[in-house]
């Protein structure tokens, strides 16, 4: 077999359980003038964001709708990319991958995120209309019955992923208290009945992430698109609208990991072998983009009722060409070339390209979605009589987008001064596990499974 279809060299990190507390506690203690003068940067920008609300606000108020299709693009944008990011934790330890353990907290700590993007739904509810007189999935229930159910239904999910990284935390603040010569805590000592129960309610969070995940993606996209434009019945879109979310999650951690790599000292942690194993999942999810989005496309072009045809024309063909096109070719086209060859798959580099070509391609595919059904006016209508204009950001929209993503990454970089961002206890349950040896001509990791 050729040495390109080979996997990387493990690399084996030869330090002891407690080297590797001191490295990882140090450099959380210390994060260095350059966290700072980024948080001061993106503190700045979230300032900015914040003015361009206050104008939106003042300006528009809540009736006018398609004012607010931006500031809608953004709270879906990191709903689809942060939030789904905490689902690669979540299913990578049910699968039981063992090179996962260097990047779980970095996908658990965008739970934090959910906890800022659920602020910005707030808003967005008072500009959602009620259902009465349209079509939405709420049948015969009272008009502001998505305001209520989306509402649980996010807070759950937010409840559920800081659970989830509160819990799987634990060991680790109580290892940096143990290291800054703190008081230690009477509550986790680390028996093994404190293990059973710690990796019991991992799998379960995790397992109701999971599922709730898929339901909020669907009350988001039906909710806050789809039932906003007359003529948009298709039953692909939410599950479309999902593995969107789950592609855009994988590149978020690759993009995530490749600046901590370069730009901490972390690099030893983070290895080829995280990379390598992210690239196949992103390689996959990229096919499976171009699959989704086909089956849900061509029943509207084979059917060419005069509704399916102006749903096409209004979202991918006339109206809001551009964010599609850019869209398929970020989404599926660039990054299928780029991890299609052994060689790039196996750098930090490659993935970590095909993860940030992914996520700008998810941003103008999210944008072609809730732009053009907040510009909707006629919301009783069966099919688009006359194609809206396109919705053109003004210097506020841009104002708002910039904030709202700034805050976000700046609520992440906020979070990881309080949880470290490498999991320490499963960096060392990896090294019990693992050992190194030579298999002929290449070196191999030995792993027990004590399951």
């Amino acid at each position: 077999m050729h040495e390109l279809h080979h996997p990387p060299t493990p690399v084996y990190w030869g330090m002891t359980a407690q080297e590797l507390t001191q490295d990882v506690v140090q450099r959380h203690a210390s994060p260095g003038r350059q966290f700072w003068a980024i948080a001061g940067v993106l503190a700045g920008l979230f300032a900015l964001g914040v003015i361009g609300f206050i104008l939106l606000l003042t300006q528009h108020g809540v009736d006018n709708r398609r004012e607010w299709g931006y500031f809608a693009t953004a709270f879906a944008y990191i709903f689809v990319t942060a939030q789904s990011a905490v689902l690669v934790s979540v299913a990578l330890r049910m699968a039981k991958a063992h090179w996962r353990r260097p990047l779980a907290r970095i996908s658990e700590m965008f739970a934090a995120v959910g906890l800022f993007n659920f602020l910005l739904l707030i808003p967005l509810l008072w500009v959602l209309p009620p259902t009465d007189g349209r079509r939405s999935i709420w049948f015969d229930w009272p008009g502001r019955s998505p305001h209520l159910w989306d509402t649980i239904a996010m807070g759950t999910l937010v409840v559920l992923g800081l659970a989830i990284l509160y819990f799987a935390s634990i060991p680790d603040r109580a290892a940096v208290r143990d290291q800054a010569g703190s008081e230690p805590s009477t509550k986790w000592r680390g028996n093994v009945q404190q293990w059973i129960v710690l990796n019991r309610g991992l799998a379960v969070l995790g397992g109701f992430y999971f599922m709730l995940l898929i339901v909020v993606h669907m009350l988001i996209s039906v909710d806050f698109a789809m039932s906003l434009i007359p003529g948009w019945k298709d039953s692909i879109f939410p599950a479309f609208h999902a593995l969107n979310g789950l592609q855009s999650g994988v590149a978020l951690i690759l993009v995530t990991m490749f600046i901590l790599r370069q730009t901490t000292g972390l690099r030893k942690y983070l290895e080829v072998d995280q990379f390598w194993g992210l690239s196949k999942l992103l390689l996959a999810i990229s096919l499976l983009w171009f699959y989704f989005w086909w089956s849900g496309f061509f029943v509207y072009w084979y059917g060419r009722t005069p509704a399916e045809q102006g749903v096409l024309r209004y979202i991918m063909f006339e109206t809001y060409w551009v964010p599609f096109f850019l869209a398929f070719v970020m989404c599926f086209a660039l990054p299928f070339f780029i991890l299609m060859w052994n060689i790039v798959r196996k750098t930090t580099w490659g993935p970590a390209l095909a993860g940030a070509i992914v996520l700008v391609g998810t941003f103008f595919n999210v944008l072609r979605y809730y732009v053009p059904a907040f510009a909707v006016e006629e919301l009783s209508l069966h099919s688009l009589e006359h194609i809206p204009t396109a919705n053109l950001p003004s210097f506020i929209d841009i104002l708002v987008v910039i904030g709202a993503l700034s805050g976000a990454v700046l609520t992440y970089m906020l979070a990881a001064r309080v949880f470290p961002i490498m999991s320490m206890w499963e960096l060392r349950e990896g090294q019990i596990l693992q050992r190194v040896r030579k298999l002929m001509k290449i070196e191999v990791k030995v792993l027990a499974k004590p399951e």
